[in-house]
C-alpha cells in the first residue's frame, strides 16, 4: 500500500547525491560542503537556559509555547522588521522546526477544488523538496516555477496564465534564497501580494536566512506587507533558529504573520501538530532575545565568502544572502562527480534541487548547471575545499 498523491514526489537530492557518486572513492582527504549544516559552538546561554528549565521536560508543552518564548518571539520581530510593535502572540506560533511547519501549514488552508479545478500551490524551481510534500500530501497540484539568472534567480509568478493563477492557493517564496541566495526587494513582494489579492491566495515566505547576509539587510516579507497594506494579510512568514543562530539540532523555529491565518493553523496543530518542548522553548526565548551571537555568525560567514572570492575570483558570484554558493560550471552533476573523483570535494548538483521544465530534457533543468556549496565548515576547512576546486574549475 502507499500514498497516490506523493508519487510524483522527487527523490531526495542528498539521495540523488548518493546514488550519482555510488561506491565512487574520494580522490583526496574527503571534506563535504553538500549540507547546509551550520557548524558552530552552542552559546552558553542556550546550555543554561535548558538546564535551568530541566524540570518541565516532565509536563506536556503548550501548542502556542510559553509567555516568556512569544514576548521574546514577537519582540525579535517587532526590532527586526520594524513592525512597530503590530506583532504579538496573537501572530505567532512555535515550530518543532522550519521545515515542520512549511509541510503542515497547507493542510488546514487547502480547498477540495478551486475554480472548479484542482488547486495549485506555486514555488521556485530550485525548490526545498518538503515544499513539493506539501503540495501532494494537502492534494494540491505543485507547480514549478523557474528561478533563473535573467529574472534574478527568483521566480516571476506573474507571467503564470490567468487560468493557473486563479487555482493558486498558496505559494511557496524563499527569500534569501536555496539555493541562489537571491533576495526579493520591496517591489517584489509589492507585486506578489497583489497577485495575491487578486487571485486570493496566501503567500508562505521562508525566510530562515533572514539574518545572514553580506551587505544590505534583507526586505522582510513581513515589513513589506505592512508597509504596502497597513497589515499582514495573506502573509505566513516563517523564521528558523537553524540558521540565524547555527543551532539546527535545537529543531525551533517560528512562523508569524496573518492573525486569523495564525489561528487557524493554532487549531489545527492543537490536533494534529507537532509542540516544542518546553526547556527548548527557554532556549529558544534567549537566542530570539540575543543579537550579539547572530552577529559573529554574520561576520563569519562574511569571513568565508571573502576567502571563497579571493580563491574563486570570477568562477562565481557573491549572493546577497544566506552561506551557498550557486556555481556555474556548466554541468552540475558532471562536476560534483569530478569534485568527488578527484579532489574528495562533496558538493550538491544544483539539479538534484531542481525539476525538468521540458520532461526528458535534463538541461531544462534550472539547476542543471550549477552546483550548491554550502559555506559551512570552519574557515580553514572551506578555504582547503575551494582552493582544491579552483585546481578543476
Amino acid at each position: 500500500m502507499s500514498n497516490t498523491r506523493l508519487s510524483t514526489l522527487p527523490d531526495g537530492p542528498f539521495a540523488r547525491l548518493a546514488t550519482l557518486l555510488g561506491d565512487v572513492k574520494p580522490g583526496k582527504e574527503p571534506i563535504s560542503l553538500a549540507i547546509g549544516d551550520p557548524h558552530g559552538a552552542v552559546p552558553d546561554f542556550v546550555k543554561q537556559a535548558i538546564a535551568e528549565s530541566a524540570a518541565s521536560f516532565g509536563n506536556y508543552p503548550a501548542i502556542t509555547g510559553t509567555q516568556e518564548w512569544r514576548q521574546a518571539a514577537s519582540g525579535w520581530l517587532n526590532r527586526r522588521f520594524r513592525l512597530s510593535g503590530t506583532v504579538d502572540e496573537k501572530h505567532l506560533l512555535p515550530l518543532d522546526g522550519t521545515r515542520e511547519g512549511l509541510f503542515t501549514v497547507l493542510f488546514p488552508f487547502m480547498p477540495e477544488s478551486k475554480k472548479g479545478a484542482r488547486p495549485i500551490v506555486a514555488m521556485p524551481n530550485p525548490f526545498y523538496q518538503c515544499y513539493a510534500a506539501a503540495a501532494l500530501g494537502s492534494g494540491a497540484e505543485p507547480l514549478y516555477v523557474p528561478s533563473l539568472k535573467e529574472n534574478g534567480f527568483l521566480p516571476d509568478f506573474a507571467s503564470l496564465p490567468e487560468a493557473t493563477l486563479e487555482r493558486l492557493a498558496a505559494v511557496y517564496i524563499c527569500s534569501p534564497s536555496n539555493p541562489e541566495g537571491a533576495v526579493a526587494d520591496q517591489a517584489y513582494w509589492d507585486r506578489l501580494f497583489a497577485l495575491a489579492e487578486r487571485h486570493d491566495f496566501i503567500v508562505l515566505a521562508d525566510e530562515c536566512y533572514a539574518d545572514i547576509y553580506f551587505d544590505e539587510e534583507p526586505t522582510g516579507a513581513l515589513t513589506a506587507r505592512q508597509k504596502q497594506s497597513g497589515g499582514l494579510s495573506r502573509l505566513l512568514s516563517f523564521h528558523s533558529l537553524s540558521k540565524r543562530s547555527g543551532l539546527p539540532g535545537l529543531r525551533s523555529g517560528m512562523v508569524a504573520g496573518d492573525a486569523a491565518l495564525i489561528e487557524k493553523f493554532r487549531a489545527f496543530r492543537n490536533v494534529a501538530g507537532a509542540t516544542v518542548p518546553t526547556p527548548l522553548l527557554a532556549a529558544s526565548a534567549a537566542c530570539w532575545r540575543d543579537e550579539d551571537h547572530v552577529t559573529r555568525n554574520r561576520a563569519a560567514y562574511r569571513e568565508k565568502m571573502t576567502a571563497a572570492e579571493r580563491i574563486l575570483g570570477n568562477r562565481m558570484t557573491r549572493p546577497a544572502g544566506g552561506f551557498f554558493l550557486w556555481l556555474d560550471v556548466g554541468n552540475g552533476e558532471e562536476f560534483a562527480a569530478r569534485a568527488w573523483a578527484e579532489q574528495g570535494v562533496r558538493l550538491l548538483p544544483g539539479a538534484t534541487m531542481g525539476r525538468e521544465i521540458s520532461p526528458g530534457k535534463s538541461q531544462s533543468n534550472p539547476g542543471f548547471c550549477y552546483v550548491r556549496v554550502a559555506l559551512v565548515n570552519d574557515l580553514s576547512t572551506i578555504m582547503t575545499a575551494l582552493e582544491r576546486l579552483s585546481e578543476i574549475l
